[in-house]
């Protein structure tokens, strides 16, 4: 069994015999934690700063501190930073680097403070900055969204129920549904950045630290809106990954259901729309495909976000008050999901504005479905005739089309008033496609000018965020 010198660890004073090897592989997190480098210099920085108003550092040992860190900091992101396995994680990696630059003062940084609250602090400060990134592309994808919207605010397609024809609606109204889903998300997002945003620092290990800290100055140097009230519940909470997780599993349920549809008005069966070449891939053996690989692929990352929210709930199910070792397995699943949440919005964020939609296609599908059925049963009613018997005249009058394979819009007036004597030469006005949306004139309506005014209302919402 390979062994090492005891001394190589940071925490090596009490044990009698060095790590087994590959325990040390099979424990260290530097391999990914090492992407939290930012935020864990960061986060020293601001500790050595508020050690030096409380008088534990002088000004002096602050400032070889800091030069040391952010010459580290040059080094990491330069590539010419060696990571350590030996060393775990990314703590134990710039705090031994800094030792090694700036001698025994680098050995105070860690003065009141524990890795339990230091690793705390440092994930809540990376998920903070990739939540500002995650609403910022959620914003800019809404944006797309409502630009399509009033570009196609007067397009008729079929509105679907079951997957069935139900009535007419516009493209954009369809798109402006999709918003509002994000919307929610949007909120849901600032929601939980606002429970992130709390301070573990100053928590130490799980009881606090005996040095006159002052953990205030620490929260306003690093912008959290609050410190963390319970030292252990501080080192040990990831209600806060596990929110954003639920969060991201929203999202990704609501983009794999806009790219079911997307995939199905693809198709050649549907041939609603048309997406750019270079959001599309084609086979290596049928020539004439042309594949929507990225709504089929952003549907099928779904699983794996919903894989990590349930990986995350696990993990903390029985773990006992305050910090335990399973919790380096928050990482991989955290940043995962962010990578995936962060790429999934950007593809969607390039792809639609770029979409284009086949308005004959769509206007012809609508028609084929009787769609327009309702708006006959409402206008009977508006003469007069109850309501079960509206509906009953009207499906037996699709019945007649389908036997004839006609739609209702291009039925004579004759061939109407066979199943009701009510029926007028006005029917037709309502039969149209464009008259059955423009009927539907109210807030949340179909009708074009509802569409627009709806898209401009969540414009004056993006403006306010």
């Amino acid at each position: 069994m390979t062994k090492q010198d005891t001394t190589d660890k940071p925490w090596g004073g009490r044990f009698t015999e060095a790590t087994d090897a590959f325990v040390e592989r099979f424990t260290a997190s530097v391999g990914f934690d090492q992407r939290l480098y930012f935020h864990d210099i960061q986060g020293s920085i601001a500790h050595a700063t508020m050690l030096t108003k409380v008088g534990v550092l002088t000004e002096e040992e602050r400032d070889q501190i800091m030069a040391g860190l952010n010459d580290i900091r040059s080094e990491i992101e330069a590539g010419k930073f060696d990571w350590s396995v030996t060393l775990e994680d990314v703590h134990m990696n710039i705090e031994a680097r800094l030792t090694q630059k700036i001698g025994i003062t680098g050995k105070k940084l860690h003065t009141g403070r524990s890795r339990n609250d230091q690793v705390a602090t440092d994930i809540r400060l990376y998920l903070r900055d990739e939540i500002d990134v995650i609403g910022a592309e959620l914003k800019r994808l809404i944006e797309g969204l409502v630009g399509l919207a009033e570009r196609e605010a007067d397009a008729i397609m079929p509105g679907f129920t079951h997957l069935q024809t139900a009535q007419p609606v516009t493209f954009g109204h369809h798109m402006l549904a999709w918003v509002e889903m994000l919307k929610r998300d949007y909120g849901r997002l600032q929601d939980c950045r606002e429970r992130v945003n709390v301070l573990p620092l100053g928590a130490a290990a799980l009881a606090g630290t005996t040095y006159p800290i002052d953990r205030q100055i620490t929260c306003d140097l690093l912008g959290f809106s609050a410190v963390a009230e319970n030292s252990l519940d501080a080192v040990s909470d990831r209600d806060f990954a596990i929110e954003f997780s639920g969060f991201a599993s929203l999202l990704m349920m609501h983009l794999s259901r806009f790219s079911e549809e997307l995939v199905l008005w693809t198709s050649a069966q549907f041939n609603f729309i048309n997406l750019p070449d270079r959001f599309c891939t084609g086979s290596s053996i049928m020539p004439q495909k042309k594949n929507p690989d990225v709504p089929e692929l952003i549907r099928g990352k779904t699983g794996r976000v919903y894989g990590h929210l349930t990986s995350l709930l696990t993990l903390m199910k029985s773990q006992p008050l305050a910090y335990n070792k399973d919790n380096q397995e928050d990482k991989e699943p955290l940043f995962d999901t962010i990578d995936t949440v962060k790429g999934s919005l950007k593809a969607y964020g390039d792809m639609m504005p770029a979409l284009t939609v086949n308005r004959p296609v769509m206007e012809e599908a609508a028609r084929r479905g009787f769609s327009t059925a309702t708006d006959l049963a409402d206008y009977l009613v508006r003469k007069g005739v109850p309501f079960r018997d509206a509906h009953e005249i009207v499906g037996k009058s699709v019945a007649f089309g389908v036997a004839e394979n006609r739609d209702l819009s291009e039925m004579t007036l004759e061939e109407l008033q066979q199943f009701s004597q009510v029926i007028d030469a006005d029917v037709f006005d309502v039969l149209t496609l464009e008259g059955s949306v423009n009927a539907r004139n109210h807030t949340g309506g179909t009708a074009p000018v509802q569409v627009k005014a709806a898209a401009a209302r969540v414009k004056s919402w993006l403006a306010d965020r």
